[in-house]
């Protein structure tokens, strides 16, 4: 596809529009990469123990919005790409993280791909939900694996996932149905998470 000038300013007025009016849940209110205080493991599990009795579940059948939100994660991916590989071609510098998005964005499709094959219409309608926080209204499991993600600057290991996923179980459990769809929502949180830190590249 061809990208001129009106089309660059085409995708920059509905970017802006998006964000503005929060088309999605949370965007107008959630937009920075997912980034809290830096926590030890030993703090890890202790968070994860004030998480678990924070939580209020919802009652009664919820809507998936999972889909949804990795398609409106993936078509903005797909726009930064393409203004940045348009400011590439006039000539215009681009940041470090930017040149790493260009060179790196055949991974994303690759995740992005597999995480739509991992996540069938209606898979997560049966997982518990979330009544209140910032999370109300998504899976419980996702929420536990945006805790993780920003408190560990994004840096995941199968250890301290399951050290916080047992101090979390120390306090509630999590239905199996949950503990299946962690690496789903881990990869559904990461792709969330470029998609922001791809906003502030934009």
């Amino acid at each position: 596809m061809k990208v001129t000038t009106a089309t660059v300013f085409e995708i920059l007025s509905r970017l802006r529009e998006y964000f503005q009016t929060g088309n999605y849940s949370r965007a107008a209110n959630y937009e920075e990469p997912f980034r809290s205080e830096l926590y030890s493991s030993t703090q890890m599990e202790r968070h994860a123990k004030v998480v678990a009795r924070s939580y209020k579940l919802l009652v009664g059948h919820v809507a998936d919005p999972l889909l949804k939100r990795l398609g409106a994660n993936e078509k903005e991916l797909l726009e930064v790409r393409d203004l940045l590989a348009q400011s590439i071609r006039s000539g215009q510098p681009i940041s470090p993280g930017a040149e790493w998005l260009l060179d790196n964005f055949y991974l994303i499709e690759e995740q992005i791909t597999i995480a739509r094959k991992h996540l069938p219409k209606g898979y997560s309608e049966d997982l518990p939900y979330l009544a209140n926080g910032i999370s109300s209204g998504m899976p419980r499991v996702y929420d536990i694996v945006l805790e993780i993600i920003s408190h560990s600057d994004g840096r995941v290991d199968s250890k301290s996932l399951s050290n916080f996923i047992g101090a979390f179980q120390t306090q509630t459990l999590l239905t199996l149905g949950e503990l299946w769809a962690l690496p789903i929502m881990l990869r559904l949180a990461v792709i969330e998470n470029l998609r922001r830190v791809s906003e502030k590249l934009l």
